[in-house]
């Protein structure tokens, strides 16, 4: 019985660290791909896990930047959700190839839907053209749970590059050709036609694979150090001749 209890132990304390590896990949709202060339359409996913046990997320806010704001947002639509997109005035005017812009898309909200423990949701959007003397756009996010909590992910990046604890969703903008575009296929596919943003389904991202290989990594740690314990746990018992 004192073998089992310890194992046992060993057994728990290596799941444990399974999952602290395991969650920080999936834990916060996240936009993928996490960047885009400047000048150009992308299209992108907001990534918004259920990080509570206990509740469902039932709303999705986002807030679209206005000091570089975007002539053309467009989205697709999520089963299960209602999607509203609203338009407001800029605090100051931006000239652009289509003119002068006064009025851009200010918020997206998606509700009405559900988002389960242990699960996630993307919400896709096309928009441009990206501006090109910024290199990162911000997109505060607002989740809210159905027993009434909202926690705001709009905490701006730290100065000594540690990471804030409620992070904005940022894409990340690049030179036009510029090797970390990783979004440049999506940014060719979600070019407009007639000055109306096209809308595709979202590429899988890099992301995904990084949470599903910190989860087989650490599942090979567990059943490396369950082995390990074991193995000692028996040499231990073994009568000494």
């Amino acid at each position: 019985m004192s073998f089992v209890r310890r194992a046992a132990t060993v057994i728990a304390a290596a799941t444990a660290l399974t999952a602290g590896l395991a969650l920080p990949a999936l834990a916060h709202v996240t936009i993928q791909p996490g960047s885009a060339e400047q000048g150009g359409f992308t299209k992108v996913a907001f990534r918004v896990p259920n990080e509570r046990d206990n509740a469902s997320t039932v709303k999705v806010e986002v807030s679209f930047p206005t000091d570089h704001p975007l002539a053309f947002v467009s989205v697709k639509p999520v089963p299960g959700w209602d999607v509203k997109v609203t338009e407001g005035k800029l605090p100051k005017p931006v000239q652009t190839e289509y003119g002068e812009l006064d009025e851009a898309v200010t918020k997206v909200v998606w509700s009405g839907g559900k988002i389960n423990p242990g699960e996630f949701q993307e919400f896709e959007v096309s928009m441009g053209k990206l501006p090109t003397d910024t290199d990162t756009l911000t997109f505060p996010t607002k989740q809210t749970y159905s027993g009434g909590e909202v926690v705001d992910w709009a905490d701006p990046a730290k100065a000594d590059g540690t990471e804030a604890e409620h992070p904005a969703p940022t894409l990340k903008l690049v030179p036009a050709g510029g090797d970390d575009a990783h979004g440049s296929a999506a940014s060719a596919s979600a070019a407009p036609a007639a000055a109306t943003p096209s809308v595709s389904p979202v590429a899988a991202s890099s992301s995904a694979s990084d949470g599903t290989a910190r989860l087989l990594g650490g599942a090979g740690l567990v059943v490396g150090v369950i082995g390990i314990v074991v193995g000692a746990l028996g040499l231990r018992r073994r009568p000494t001749s």
